[in-house]
């Protein structure tokens, strides 16, 4: 299985929503969640796009709105 990063921001409820969504389908050991209000770059870069998943392997990402299917056929 990839692993991903998931960047988020605190107090999101779409980010919530994504991390629930995450957990059916990856180990925590398989994902890092990323808080980008911590960090100006990623918040101009991600501000209005969060959640957002990015695998480590070839940088894709996958913006919101994303479903356990998305996701799946995001990994593969």
């Amino acid at each position: 299985m990839k692993h991903v990063y998931l960047f988020n921001t605190s107090h999101c409820h779409l980010c919530e929503a994504a991390l629930a969504l995450i957990i059916n389908i990856l180990e925590l050991n398989q994902f890092t969640m990323i808080e980008i209000a911590d960090d100006e770059t990623l918040l101009a870069r991600y501000g209005l796009k969060i959640p957002v998943l990015q695998r480590q392997d070839n940088f894709a990402e996958l913006a919101w709105p994303f479903d356990e299917a998305a996701i799946r056929n995001f990994l593969k």
